[in-house]
């Protein structure tokens, strides 16, 4: 079920992330391991079911009070619970790399898009403005962006919500990370928008030999995209299988949530509600 060790990229083992709070402290993932080849892997959950959170501690942006901890957390064998927080730093960005939900809130209002790109790539090459500003035509072009040259010298207000996120594709791959995160990529974008979208994170993931976390609540869409899933309730992972066998899930988590969904060939009067079992987390 996981990737083969000659191919692991990330390893985690008993990863947890807890919050310490005034009223006590709050679990928001409890104990996940996995591990991450040159694959497609899908997180999928409710909302709180710790998917983002998972992912920022890879990228070690778990905000205080949280707490990460692990006993294994390592990228290429690497051990990332040893580093410091510059290395960490280092590594994000360069080798590690995450495409937030929604372009509007991630980008700099008061910048190029264009600007934005080519300081990503100046933050982990030694390279100059004309060569930064190459690049990033370049990877313009690569995510299908029609006319770089003209988009390079927009602001984000100035352009659609399925161009924002392929500009967000665009930084996060210039500096040609090893791994790769979408969280939620396609969430805000209509249908068509969608399919452009990952048909670009196939392409580039499969053409560089990356690694791909796909975090997403879109069951049907995990399963259509992904080589593995991961399905996580309250910070646990219920069940790790084959993309392809989702519909074969056996804990009955899965099941409650593909019975959850509308199906169009056989219309029901009422949709099934899912019943939560505390045992689940004990």
């Amino acid at each position: 079920m996981n990737a083969s060790s000659d191919q692991i990229l990330l390893a985690l083992d008993d990863l947890r992330v807890d919050f310490h709070t005034p009223t006590g402290i709050v679990n928001a993932v409890r104990g996940l391991s996995f591990t991450l080849g040159r694959e497609r892997l899908g997180i999928v959950g409710e909302s709180g079911s710790g998917k983002s959170m998972t992912s920022r501690a890879i990228l070690d942006l778990i905000p205080h009070p949280g707490v990460v901890t692990a006993k294994r957390m390592e990228f290429r064998g690497q051990d990332l619970t040893a580093m410091d927080k510059g290395s960490r730093r280092k590594l994000r960005g360069r080798h590690i790399s995450m495409v937030m939900q929604d372009p509007k809130f991630s980008l700099n209002p008061v910048q190029t898009v264009g600007d934005q790109i080519a300081e990503a790539y100046r933050v982990h090459h030694k390279a100059s403005a004309r060569e930064a500003k190459e690049r990033s035509l370049a990877m313009l072009e690569a995510v299908q962006i029609r006319e770089p040259a003209r988009v390079y010298g927009l602001y984000p207000h100035e352009v659609s919500g399925g161009m924002g996120q392929r500009v967000m594709i665009a930084m996060m791959l210039i500096a040609e990370p090893d791994i790769l995160i979408a969280d939620e990529p396609t969430s805000a974008l209509d249908v068509t928008v969608q399919l452009q979208i990952l048909k670009i994170l196939d392409d580039l993931v499969t053409s560089r030999g990356m690694g791909l976390i796909f975090i997403s609540h879109d069951l049907h869409l995990v399963k259509s995209f992904c080589d593995r899933v991961i399905v996580m309730y309250g910070g646990k992972a219920m069940e790790t299988l084959p993309a392809s066998e989702l519909d074969r899930a056996q804990h009955p988590y899965t099941r409650g949530l593909l019975g959850c969904l509308p199906d169009l060939d056989h219309p029901r009067d009422k949709l099934a509600t899912l019943t939560r079992d505390p045992a689940w987390l004990a």
